[in-house]
C-alpha cells in the first residue's frame, strides 16, 4: 500500500496537481515574506547589539541566543493570545489568516537572524575597529559597512531562517487554523492528510518539503564555500 501511495504521490507531482501546488505556493509566500520581514528587523538589530555598548547589552545577547530555541508551540500561543479577540491586537482581525502565520514565523525567525548576525558583525568589528577609529567613523556609519561586508555570511543566515520558517508546523497550525485554501501549508497539510489516510498527497508534499530543505542546505553550503574562497 505504501509503494502504491508513493507512485500516486509521484504522479501528483509530475502532473502538477493543482491542489498540491496551491499548498506549496501558499507555503512559499508565507515563509518568504516572514523571512523578509525578520531580516529587515533582525539584521539591523543584531548589528546594533554588536556595535553599541549599553546597559543590559549582555542580557539582550543572552535573550537573543535563548530565543533561537524558542519552542514553536510557545511562539504560537504568544501570537494567538496577542491576536485573539480578547488580545491587544484582536481588532486587527488577523487570527486564522495568512497574516497570523507570517506573524508567528517572524517571531520564530527574527531571534535566529538577529543572534547570528550579531556574531558575524562582532567578528568583523574586531578586525576593522582600528581602521574605523582612524577614519573617525561613527557607530551609525559602521553598521551599513559591516552588514555589507558580512553579506555572504548573512545570506547563509537568511537561508537558515527560511529553513526554520518553511519547516514550522506547531505555531502556524495554532494561529492559522489549517483552513483549506486559506491557511493550509505544506507542514500542516502533511499532518492532516496523514491522519485522514490520504498518504499520496502527504507523501507528495513531503517530497517537495524535503527537496526544499536539501536546496536550502545546498545553497548555504555554496554560499559558505564562496565566502571562504573570497576570504582565503
Amino acid at each position: 500500500m505504501e509503494n502504491n501511495a508513493f507512485y500516486v504521490a509521484l504522479s501528483l507531482l509530475l502532473n502538477l496537481d493543482a491542489s498540491l501546488f496551491q499548498i506549496v505556493a501558499l507555503s512559499l509566500q508565507i515563509s518568504l515574506l516572514a523571512v523578509l520581514i525578520a531580516a529587515v528587523l533582525g539584521f539591523p538589530l543584531g548589528a546594533a547589539v554588536a556595535i553599541w555598548r549599553f546597559p543590559g547589552r549582555g542580557g539582550m545577547i543572552v535573550a537573543l541566543n535563548a530565543l533561537m530555541g524558542l519552542p514553536p508551540v510557545v511562539a504560537g500561543l504568544m501570537v494567538y493570545l496577542l491576536l485573539s479577540r480578547a488580545g491587544p491586537l484582536g481588532e486587527w482581525g488577523l487570527l486564522f489568516t495568512p497574516g497570523a502565520m507570517i506573524f508567528a514565523q517572524v517571531v520564530l525567525v527574527l531571534p535566529i537572524l538577529a543572534a547570528l548576525s550579531r556574531q558575524k558583525v562582532e567578528e568583523l568589528l574586531g578586525e576593522y575597529r582600528e581602521q574605523f577609529v582612524s577614519l573617525g567613523m561613527s557607530h551609525s556609519r559602521m553598521m551599513p559597512t559591516l552588514l555589507w561586508d558580512a553579506r555572504f555570511a548573512l545570506l547563509t543566515v537568511l537561508l537558515a531562517g527560511f529553513g526554520r520558517a518553511s519547516a514550522e508546523v506547531g505555531a502556524v497550525m495554532m494561529v492559522g487554523g489549517n483552513i483549506d485554501g486559506v491557511t493550509r501549508v505544506m507542514t500542516t497539510s502533511i499532518v492532516l492528510e496523514t491522519g485522514k489516510g490520504n498518504l499520496p498527497l502527504a507523501l507528495g508534499l513531503g517530497i517537495v518539503l524535503l527537496t526544499l530543505v536539501m536546496l536550502i542546505n545546498a545553497g548555504a553550503y555554496l554560499v559558505g564555500e564562496l565566502t571562504r574562497r573570497r576570504v582565503g
